[in-house]
């Protein structure tokens, strides 16, 4: 997620005669069709969606969403959405893995009509309230089975738990036009289909979105083509249900090729045309981010412009704000070098719970102020004195990156204090040991879920040296750790 009036933004005058003052400043209802059309599974049919198969925790920052009973392998939504009646059809299908023995099951979900309920392609039994969609049929530990809700509605979204200053409301967002876009972390995709709403269940999805014609459906995956007016996603990389993404307008698409001919396509509307040139240079951005982190991981790449004032690292098709444009082209290109750069830190390796957001967030924030400092020729004087300056300040208005609180998600901590723990980090080991654990880092744990134990114990195998006391300190101290804090990791 980016950070559009908080993000480092260089002052050039200042850079170039290396003053000690701040170079780096804040600025801070028809029937869908089905997306994959594959039968209800036995037996060992489920092995197809191993790929998805996660080991699900109980977030404790935001215990109410999610669950860690169960495991949803694939979700196949089909999607029909009608913006004269602003009403949405959906088909889910579910494929889940439960990981413990219960009488009944749920998962988060808007208050839709359901129109179907099966399991296992019986009729089954299902109410939804306070947005949790609960089954009551008995399931079984490491029994997969198959469910189907069909349902229907006008799509409402659900409150953001930040006091962030581009902050709205979570999930599905109707635009006045018509439109559906979303931002959804930390939660809100059970706003648009049934979903184990927290970071730790990865799964894997086919999404058909049907639209009238002249409109288009964007949704995160690989695109598998169009059949009429239904647009098709696949996604073989296990998602976290964060990073999916639904966008419906009069789009416009533009196809360019990345590094290895990756197949990149850019969403605009007539309004975004600004925007293009920027979202054009996407195979430089990627360039240079492989060469610090190793290859981009997913078969394909793209960002879609949407109504918003922020950007959301949305896999594989990056959700942008057209308002973030609004803050000039080269604060606009720092937010698409931030956004592509999570979908190593982030959207490949994904945190297992909320209290490890830095691990996203940090990682993102710091290859941007590399990009940012490089392409300025900006000095390591000036990064270090401005994310020193910054880092006291955050901790003592939001405390520490590796606490955050509840109610102020995402706050600019777990970006600049995360990433001042990175530029120490680097400073002790060197820039090449620090790069090579970098990619290591990104590409060792692809589709995996991370915590700071295992980035800890990653950091001191890679190095052979004990930092744990070093990051600890970082993560955990409520003012900035003394540069001498590197003697300590002996």
């Amino acid at each position: 997620m980016n950070r559009p009036l908080l993000y480092a933004v260089l002052v050039p005058a200042l850079l170039m005669t290396g003053c000690t003052a701040e170079p780096f400043t804040p600025t801070s209802p028809a029937s869908p069709v089905s997306a994959s059309a594959t039968p209800t599974p036995t037996g060992d049919a489920y092995a197809a969606w191993q790929a998805g198969r996660s080991t699900p925790v109980a977030d404790p920052i935001y215990p109410e969403r999610g669950t860690d009973a169960l495991d949803v392998l694939h979700y196949d939504l089909a999607l029909d959405w009608s913006p004269s009646t602003r009403v949405l059809t959906g088909t889910a299908t579910l494929q889940v893995r439960p990981t413990k023995d219960a009488a009944s099951f749920s998962l988060d979900f808007k208050p839709y009509d359901i129109d179907s309920l099966t399991v296992d392609g019986a009729p089954a039994t299902g109410k939804v309230a306070k947005e949790k969609l609960t089954v009551a049929t008995p399931v079984t530990a490491d029994s997969p089975f198959t469910l189907v809700v069909a349902y229907h509605g006008r799509p409402t979204t659900t409150p953001m738990p930040s006091k962030r200053s581009d902050s709205a409301p979570l999930g599905l967002t109707v635009g006045k036009d018509g439109g559906l876009w979303t931002m959804q972390e930390p939660y809100g995709a059970f706003t648009w289909y049934p979903a184990n709403d927290q970071p730790s269940d990865e799964a894997l999805y086919d999404i058909a979105v049907t639209v009238p014609k002249g409109w288009s459906g964007i949704a995160s995956g690989t695109p598998m083509g169009q059949d009429g007016d239904t647009f098709r996603y696949q996604s073989t990389d296990p998602v976290a249900s964060y990073l999916t993404t639904l966008a419906v307008g009069k789009y416009k698409k533009a196809a360019g090729k990345g590094p290895h001919g990756l197949p990149l396509t850019y969403w605009y509307r007539p309004g975004d045309k600004g925007a293009l040139p920027v979202l054009k240079q996407s195979p430089k951005y990627l360039a240079w981010l492989e060469k610090k982190f190793g290859p981009y991981p997913f078969p394909s790449g793209g960002v879609v412009m949407v109504d918003s004032e922020s950007g959301m690292e949305t896999q594989q098709m990056i959700t942008l704000g057209s308002a973030v444009f609004s803050y000039g082209a080269d604060q606009f290109e720092l937010d698409v070098v931030h956004e592509y750069a999570h979908q190593w830190f982030g959207d490949a390796v994904t945190p297992a719970d909320w209290r490890d957001l830095w691990l996203n967030e940090a990682w993102a924030q710091y290859a941007q102020l590399v990009y940012q400092k490089e392409t300025a020729h900006a000095t390591d004087a000036a990064l270090d004195a401005w994310l020193r300056q910054s880092d006291s300040a955050l901790r003592k208005e939001f405390g520490p990156p590796g606490h955050p609180r509840p109610s102020e998600f995402a706050m600019s901590n777990v970006y600049i204090c995360g990433a001042a723990m990175l530029r120490q980090l680097q400073s002790v080991i060197g820039d090449k040991k620090f790069f090579a654990l970098a990619r290591d880092w990104a590409q060792d744990h692809r589709n995996t879920q991370q915590t700071r134990a295992s980035f800890t114990a990653f950091v001191n195998e890679q190095t052979g040296q004990d930092f744990t006391a070093f990051i600890d300190a970082w993560l955990d101290s409520p003012t900035t750790p003394p540069k001498s804090l590197k003697d300590r990791r002996r």
